[in-house]
């Protein structure tokens, strides 16, 4: 049997999420997705907050916006959805600066949720999140070893260096070779983990863009010759199209998994998918399921008939120039990857 991990969107639990919350059951956040977020045998998610009460604002360069959640509850709800990895490779893990960042890295690390991106100095953010997926049940069951990278082109005064805390910083462009050195270093630890497959999580370009630029896709078939099986990006608010290249899926945006944001009317950055991956037991990819989502008092849902009729509209018609097909399968689109 398959095993299958889910792959999410920002998760922003700060601001008027926090202050929900305080009122509202620890999964109250999850809304109607809960369940399917626990039924999966691992769940990836981009991290989009802070988990911290300490630290000020970031004030050093004009940041309009500043997320950071209440750790008492943000990290049980976390655990409550049975979040694996998460990605901190972002523009907003050091809203709160370098307090609430080292608090960040604490929690997670407590609760045994794996991370990447991020850390008390550029080595450490280049170091991989290591999920395992399956396995636990006695004998010879062993489990899926799953390796995240996590990289981000976003705000460059949050790039850790050698000595300062901060974020896996690159500029997206396969020509420039500090990149392609940064990548490589990354990709090249997470293979000493000797991993079934292996993920980067990239937080990529500018919000309320519906479609990736070129040099992402170059960049992205350049991670997969260079290894990559699948690809996560995340930035822009809204979900973009799916490409296969050589059977790898490059997700070049999930958009919003939950939030508080103003809707745009036209945009519906609202609205997104919850990705669920199939993997055999080998590694091989046979699938990827997406399964309509919507945002509604600052948790996730699954999403109305005619919200879930909307996305898989606008995902088909932004996969098309990708030459990407979907099954359909109840309310769900699905991508077939196996050869």
């Amino acid at each position: 049997m398959a095993l299958r991990i889910g792959f999410t969107g920002d998760v922003m639990l700060g601001r008027l999420v926090d202050d929900r919350q305080r009122s509202r059951s620890v999964d109250a956040v999850w809304g109607t997705v809960l369940e399917r977020l626990r039924e999966l045998d691992a769940l990836v998610i981009n991290l989009e907050c802070a988990l911290s009460t300490r630290g000020k604002k970031w004030r050093r360069t004009r940041r309009p916006f500043h997320f950071r959640a209440n750790p008492d509850w943000a990290v049980p709800a976390l655990e409550a959805a049975g979040v694996d990895g998460c990605a901190l490779a972002n523009n907003h893990v050091l809203d709160y600066e370098e307090a609430a960042l080292r608090d960040t890295l604490e929690h997670l690390d407590t609760a045994g949720i794996e991370r990447s991106g991020a850390g008390e100095t550029i080595d450490e953010a280049l170091e991989p999140a290591v999920v395992t997926v399956g396995g636990g049940d006695g004998g010879d069951a062993h489990g899926l070893e799953v390796a995240v990278c996590s990289f981000t082109d976003n705000t460059p005064e949050y790039a850790a260096d050698a000595t300062s805390p901060g974020t896996a910083w690159i500029e997206i462009d396969r020509e420039n070779e500090e990149t392609r050195e940064r990548v490589r270093e990354a990709l090249e630890r997470a293979r000493e983990t000797d991993p079934d497959l292996l993920v980067a999580s990239l937080h990529w370009g500018p919000n309320m863009v519906t479609e990736p630029p070129e040099s992402f896709r170059a960049f992205g078939r350049w991670l997969v010759e260079a290894g990559v099986d699948v690809i996560h990006g995340h930035s822009a608010h809204v979900f973009q199209g799916i490409e296969v290249d050589e059977g790898a899926p490059i997700l070049y945006d999930a958009g919003d998994f939950v939030d508080d944001y103003a809707v745009d009317d036209d945009l519906r950055n609202d609205r997104s998918f919850l990705f669920v991956l199939a993997v055999a037991s080998d590694g091989t990819l046979e699938d990827l399921r997406l399964e309509p989502t919507e945002i509604d008092g600052c948790a996730v849902h699954e999403a109305s008939p005619d919200a879930a009729a909307w996305s898989r509209r606008r995902m088909r018609a932004l996969s098309e120039p990708f030459g990407t097909t979907f099954e359909r399968d109840g309310e769900a689109l699905v991508v077939p990857l196996e050869s």
